[in-house]
């Protein structure tokens, strides 16, 4: 069974080149990039995946009997005929099955949303293929949080709008380990999964770093708009209104979902207590 992963060269996207690879071998993964060149120390074959030219992935999909979908990186409109693009170039090609990696959050209302209506709508496309399907509904990933940690302790704490909600944090492995099981286990046809390991306060996530970190970090938080126009100072006015807008759907419940992760990766996500002492232990 050939399995095809598109980004190949992104963060997510080779983490799930490597897990499935541990499944199932090299010869049997074949990485899709934009640019090829970037994903070439995967170690596995890597063929030219631009979204945006169906005619180059029916190409590159040929001989490819399970596909993993990326969801791409563009603007909500744009993105949703992109992945049609590699739908339709799937179809073409003979491919059997396409897993679609989505994501969780509010769907009206927030910033956010209209990334999440994309995705639903890759979901609706991929589940109408006629192709065996799987979706994946990411958590939100707790790297960046990580990468963040100089800004934390330069300001003293974590200050953003997510109240007392609770998010649904991953981390990218984690899911790299259950996409590779998506890809390869039948079992999961027809389904769609949350991904998310414990879902956790800010308070809890400044403790955590505390405890890894050595830091005396705080929780406050600040309303909506505080925290857009903090962000679009910080980051432009389209990032900083999108983080803002993923925030918000924290502080309204929207990632704190029920998680599927034990189901579809057939072992519990790993703990954040587990995760960050690991991290506290490579300092």
């Amino acid at each position: 069974m050939k399995i095809a992963i598109t980004a190949a060269s992104g963060n997510l996207g080779s983490a799930i080149v490597n897990a499935t690879v541990a499944l199932v071998s090299k010869e049997n993964v074949i990485g899709l990039a934009r640019t090829p060149d970037k994903a070439k120390h995967l170690g596995v074959e890597v063929r030219p995946g631009d979204y945006n030219d169906q005619k180059q992935l029916e190409q590159s999909l040929r001989s490819v009997d399970t596909l993993l979908l990326v969801s791409g990186m563009d603007a909500p409109d744009k993105r949703i005929d992109q992945h049609r693009n590699v739908i339709e170039a799937a179809k073409k090609a003979g491919v059997k099955k396409i897993v679609y990696t989505s994501v969780q959050g509010a769907e009206e209302n927030t910033a956010f949303s209209p990334v999440v209506q994309s995705n639903r709508q890759t979901e609706k496309d991929v589940v109408s293929s006629g192709l065996d399907w799987v979706v994946g509904r990411n958590g939100i990933y707790i790297e960046p949080d990580i990468e963040y940690i100089e800004n934390y302790k330069k300001a003293g704490g974590i200050f953003n709008c997510a109240g007392d909600g609770r998010c649904g944090f991953t981390s990218r492995n984690e899911l790299a380990y259950a996409y590779a099981r998506m890809l390869t286990e039948n079992k999961h046809n027809g389904h769609t999964y949350n991904l998310h390991g414990e879902a956790i306060t800010q308070q809890q996530l400044a403790e955590y770093f505390n405890s890894a970190f050595g830091t005396n970090l705080i929780y406050k938080s600040m309303t909506v708009e505080e925290y857009r126009g903090e962000r679009k100072a910080a980051l432009g006015d389209f990032i900083g209104t999108i983080i803002a807008g993923i925030y918000q759907g924290i502080r309204e419940g929207k990632s704190n979902n029920v998680s599927h992760y034990l189901t579809a990766a057939g072992r519990e996500h790993e703990s954040w207590q587990t995760y960050f002492a690991r991290i506290k232990a490579n300092i």
